[in-house]
């Protein structure tokens, strides 16, 4: 097998010859890449500007600041994207342009299927984000916890519960199922339960309580202090009693049940009504307890 002879001079020859035909190309492409650059740096400050109105003006209703800034960057990284596919095809670059998109659109599917359960959440976040009924600080309760929303961001609501500890609830399981927002309105009711004994006068019971209530607890235009006898007990008749307060949060309310647990207790002790507990009779009837003993023979 023949080896053939290495010239430095002819390799010189051709790296030269390929270095004079770029930079022959390129000297044609300055028209070219001088308008690109100026298409980038256009494309740069509106970037910039679509940025400030998305963060100004389109999500000025979002409670979540972190949200806000990732979303108003997205409009920046997508308005430069446009700038870049624009300069590419100034420069005539259209087989580059082609390879980038496939590329991107490839890489786009396979981390869509590896990411679902994280692109879910991200989704279900920008709905919590846009949704007014949710908002930092409400106290609100889902899926068998409560607490109070400290921060709404891309994946999870984080809720501080009434133990201070902190609860992380996936976006997606928090959009997905029903909730309550117990901040949402000023006004909440209060249920108290209670039961007298059989021989009490009914109708002194449900005017004293009544009283009692409407006495220490304000009640708003169009709300009242409502009384029901609801069952036969065991051992007591029982009662509701329900009325309006102030509260947006848990404590509130057991503050009120509170209060109100203890005027019934007291007045009722004062009036003499009764308060039964539950009492169990033994009743042997005619029955004989018999004891026998053995005797020896």
């Amino acid at each position: 097998m023949a080896l053939q002879n290495f010239s430095v001079s002819e390799s010189v020859s051709n790296l030269w010859n390929k270095l004079d035909g770029w930079l022959d190309a390129i000297i044609l492409k300055l028209p070219n890449m001088a308008v690109a650059i100026i298409v980038m740096v256009i494309f740069y400050f509106i970037a910039k500007g679509v940025k400030k109105f998305a963060h100004d003006v389109l999500f000025r209703k979002m409670s979540d600041e972190s949200i806000k800034q990732v979303l108003s960057k997205s409009f920046y990284a997508a308005v430069l994207l446009i700038g870049f596919f624009i300069a590419l095809s100034v420069l005539q670059l259209d087989k580059m342009l082609t390879s980038i998109l496939a590329g991107a659109g490839v890489m786009g599917l396979a981390i869509g299927f590896a990411l679902q359960g994280t692109l879910s959440n991200t989704v279900s976040g920008f709905m919590l984000s846009f949704q007014p009924k949710v908002r930092i600080g409400d106290f609100v309760e889902t899926q068998d916890h409560s607490g109070f929303v400290e921060e709404i961001d891309l994946r999870n609501v984080t809720l501080r519960q009434t133990d201070n500890d902190y609860l992380i609830v996936p976006n997606k399981m928090f959009v997905e199922n029903s909730f309550i927002n117990h901040s949402w309105t000023k006004r909440t009711r209060i249920t108290v339960e209670c039961g007298v004994g059989y021989e009490e006068d009914l109708q002194k019971v449900e005017d004293l309580v009544i009283k009692i209530i409407s006495a220490n607890f304000e009640q708003n235009r169009n709300e009242e202090v409502e009384f029901f006898f609801n069952e036969f007990g065991d051992s007591s008749i029982n009662f509701i009693t329900r009325f309006w307060i102030d509260s947006q949060s848990p404590k509130p309310v057991l503050a009120a049940k509170h209060k109100a647990i203890k005027l019934i207790k007291k007045n009722f002790d004062e009036a003499g009504i009764n308060i039964p507990f539950p009492i169990r009779t033994l009743d042997f009837g005619k029955n004989k307890l018999q004891m026998a003993t053995n005797k020896e023979e």
